[in-house]
Order: structure tokens, then C-alpha cells, then sequence
């Protein structure tokens, strides 16, 4: 199952133009790739008629896939973070829906 993840995530990911490390917008059902620090995967969503669902699958060479899923209204957020070395910030990505769109976006490194 982790091979047809990772194949079906380089597939979306193939599918879809790499993206600036600014906020970028995505377009319902195609991806944009996330780079956590180590974990790496891609992030896209659906529109349903509870708000716009969002799926985020990331993994490493050596772990198993994980996958996140929200559903975002108007207004919301969510981030997802990759923790790094003791002491150091953990790397974060913020995926937003304003209004009808939704904006993936690195944060910068804070501590």
C-alpha cells in the first residue's frame, strides 16, 4: 500500500507544476507538492458540500505514508509540521481557504 501511495503521489505531483515557496493557490482535484524538512508529499482538495476537503499525503523513504484530511470553511486553516532537530523550529506549511480558494503557504522558521 505504501508503494501505491508514493507512486500515486508522484503521479499527482508529475500532473501538477512545482510551485514558488510563497502562497500559491490550488485548483480543486490537482495538487501542489509539500516539502516538510525530510517529509515530503502533496497536498490538494475536493469540494464538497460540507466545505472544501482537504488531503495532505506525506512521507519519507524509510517511514510509512501518513495522510491528513480536513474540511476548511470560509476563514479556516489548518498547519502541518515536520518536527527538525532538538531545538530547532519545526518546519510548517499553512493550508488556507479564502473565500473560494485555497492557498498553501510555508511559514517561516520561528523559534
Amino acid at each position: 500500500m505504501k508503494k501505491f501511495t508514493l507512486a500515486f503521489a508522484a503521479f499527482v505531483v508529475a500532473a501538477t507544476s512545482a510551485l514558488a515557496a510563497q502562497a500559491d493557490v490550488l485548483t480543486p482535484a490537482f495538487g501542489r507538492t509539500i516539502d516538510l524538512a525530510g517529509v515530503n508529499g502533496v497536498a490538494y482538495y475536493t469540494v464538497k458540500k460540507e466545505g472544501f476537503h482537504v488531503v495532505a499525503t506525506l512521507a519519507n523513504p524509510e517511514s510509512q505514508s501518513v495522510r491528513f484530511e480536513a474540511v476548511l470553511a470560509p476563514g479556516q486553516s489548518v498547519i502541518v509540521s515536520s518536527p527538525n532537530a532538538y531545538g530547532e523550529a519545526p518546519t510548517k506549511v499553512e493550508i488556507s481557504r479564502q473565500n473560494d480558494d485555497v492557498h498553501v503557504e510555508r511559514l517561516p522558521v520561528t523559534n
